[in-house]
């Protein structure tokens, strides 16, 4: 990494942290648990709808064993609104399962443990360690990917090494405040479509809007 690359991701970081004091993880949750299942259940889905189901669910399976001994069709039918409801429902059942017989029916807080649980991957991994773990972790989802290949951070698509290179660009300390931060940026500003470049607090040093408005 050149100094000038440093300087160009610790200047990003510092504009981002001043520009979202409110940033936070939007999904509710009150343990890694209830942070895992909600994980889940938000790939391809808004955290607004997953609270609004979760609200309900988290009453429902209070722990590790309701969810490992659930009837599937019952919880499929809990998370329907979310879609791609049997594949979550079988995700969470099958990673709870696996929670149970592993590891005494407490949530992992590995990486690798993390990730050999059913249905479990990388990403929703680093959202546990870095959000309910307090572990260095920066979970790469899509809005994160995007922040980092518009700003010139990466020139990757694939997830982990987009992870990578935010991993060697930001000191450890940092990686969980980036999983928080890049995701708050790409959802309200930096948007996939129609980003919101007059209100942003980069574009002078954005690679991405510079060509597009050059």
């Amino acid at each position: 990494m050149t100094n000038q690359a440093g300087d160009h991701a610790g200047e990003a970081f510092r504009r981002i942290v001043d520009a979202y004091p409110e940033a936070r993880v939007e999904l509710t949750f009150r343990n890694p648990l209830e942070l895992l299942v909600a994980t889940i259940l938000s790939a391809q889905c808004t955290d607004k709808r997953v609270n609004q189901i979760t609200k309900t669910l988290f009453l429902n399976y209070p722990n590790v064993a309701a969810y490992a001994t659930a009837n599937l069709e019952e919880l499929e039918e809990a998370v329907r609104p979310s879609g791609f409801f049997r594949q979550k429902a079988k995700n969470i059942k099958a990673c709870c399962v696996d929670i149970v017989k592993c590891h005494n029916g407490v949530v992992p807080s590995g990486m690798e443990e993390l990730t050999s649980l059913a249905g479990v991957g990388r990403k929703t991994a680093s959202v546990l360690l870095a959000i309910a773990f307090d572990t260095p972790a920066i979970a790469v989802d899509t809005h994160c990917r995007r922040v980092s290949q518009r700003l010139g951070l990466t020139t990757e698509n694939n997830p982990e090494k987009v992870e990578h290179d935010l991993q060697e660009l930001y000191a450890k300390e940092l990686w969980a405040d980036i999983t928080r931060l890049f995701i708050w940026h790409g959802r309200y500003t930096c948007k996939s479509r129609n980003p919101r470049c007059q209100e942003c607090v980069l574009p002078d040093m954005c690679p991405w809007y510079l060509d597009m408005i050059a």
